[in-house]
Order: C-alpha cells, then structure tokens, then sequence
C-alpha cells in the first residue's frame, strides 16, 4: 500500500487483528525483511510495517537526514494512518529510530522489542572515525594517475575489508555517516518503558556486547539470545523470535 508522508511516497503493509506491533527495518533493508516473522505473528497480532525513506519502495529524502528526522518521518507516518501501536520493534537501524523516538516522547508504545539493535557506538568509533576520514582521503588521492584508472576497484576493496555500508548508501551515504556517528546510549538509559532485547549470539553486525550494554542501560529489561543466529535473527530463526514476543507482549 501507498500513502504520502512528508511530501515522500511511501510503502507500508497493515495485516492481521489485535494488538499493534510496528516493526522498523535496518539499513539497506526494507519491510520484507519481517515476513516470516510476520507470518507467524499476524495470526494474533495486527502488524505495521513500511520501507523507511531511501529504502525499498519510498522516496528518498531530498536532503541528509540524521536518526532524529527518521523518527519525525515515522512519526508523521502513525499520525497519517491515526494509530498508535502497543508495541514499536525496531531492528538494526530501525533499533536507533525506535531508541530515538521512544526517549524523545515521539512514539508512545506500551512496550519496546530491540532486535539486534545498532546505537552503542563505543565499540565501532574506531570504524566510524576510519570510514569518515578515508572517505576524504580516497577522494583526493585516487584522482592522481594511476590510482584514478583503479578508482572504483579500490573503493570497493577498501568499503568491503572495513566492513562498511558505506559504499552501498549511494545518495544516502551523508546520512549513513551521520547516523553512525551518534551514540544513543543515554537515549536508550531513559527508556522506562518495558523493554524485550532479542540478539543472534553470532551477531557480527551489532555483536552481543552490544545487547548485554543495551540491557544494563534500560532498567527492568530482558534480554534473550537466539542461540546458532546471526545479525538477521528474526528471518533465520522467525518462530523462536517470534515465541519471544508472543511471550513478552
């Protein structure tokens, strides 16, 4: 389904009956990425998806954006539809906006699910700090020949060995740099709301540490680990994370 928010055309999904769950994807993702575990919960939960601006099937933003307007947009987006979920469930990235917008007052849930969420940057400051600095770099030094007949084999092999989104953002490349670069650990440390973790114990991506920091943050909150799962937990192990929510919700 389409509808227009904040001047953007934007894909969304309502299905199934009961309570509301809104489920916020990652980056590079889309609202897909929740199928199974939609599959499994739609039997009894009503679910709220959408490709947040730059992904799937919405528009991109005309301009950077940082986590905080991702979270006015979805917020725009409830207001539009006139609901207000029980539950938000964010993901990755979507894990930053739900952080973001739950602290803020943005959103109003009843209760929080983080699934392999990004925001403690303590652990990738290291990175962050090298994707933006050789990103000015690489720009000026491979404009000197020969390095410039190489310049798109090199910036693939150098993006590939840091682990980075980078190269992959395309128009969205500003945003991602912003967005990785703000640590929402004491955003996260006045959520008061109840709170349900669910990481993949391989989680390479926002590894464990990063859920057990989440944990001693947001006081009174859970945290479980989906043993042989990796950063993509809620599609490789959907009935187990989904046993968790019907459990916590």
């Amino acid at each position: 389904m389409k509808l227009i928010v904040d001047n953007l055309a934007t894909e969304y999904s309502d299905e199934g009956k009961g309570p509301m769950i809104l489920m916020l994807h990652g980056w590079m993702d889309t609202h897909h990425t929740f199928d199974r575990l939609a599959a499994v919960l739609g039997l009894d939960y009503r679910i709220i998806r959408l490709d947040m601006p730059g992904f799937g099937q919405t528009e991109v933003p005309k301009e950077v954006w940082t986590v905080g307007d991702y979270v006015t947009f979805v917020a725009h987006f409830l207001d539009k539809l006139g609901i207000k979920p029980d539950v938000v469930l964010g993901h990755s990235f979507g894990g930053r906006v739900t952080i973001k917008g739950v602290s803020t007052g943005a959103f109003k849930p009843s209760k929080v699910i983080l699934v392999g969420s990004a925001g403690i940057s303590k652990r990738t400051t290291l990175r962050n700090i090298l994707v933006t600095t050789l990103t000015k770099i690489f720009g000026l030094v491979t404009f000197i020949p020969p390095l410039l007949f190489y310049r798109d084999k090199i910036r693939k092999k150098l993006y590939k060995t840091i682990g980075s989104d980078y190269l992959e953002s395309g128009v969205l490349r500003d945003t991602y740099l912003k967005t990785i670069s703000e640590d929402l650990a004491e955003a996260a440390r006045t959520i008061l709301l109840p709170t349900q973790l669910i990481w993949g114990e391989n989680d390479t991506e926002t590894p464990l540490a990063d859920g057990r920091k989440f944990s001693s943050l947001i006081n009174g909150s859970s945290l479980s680990v989906i043993a042989g799962a990796g950063h993509m937990v809620h599609q490789e192990k959907a009935e187990e994370v989904a046993r968790v929510i019907k459990d916590f919700v």
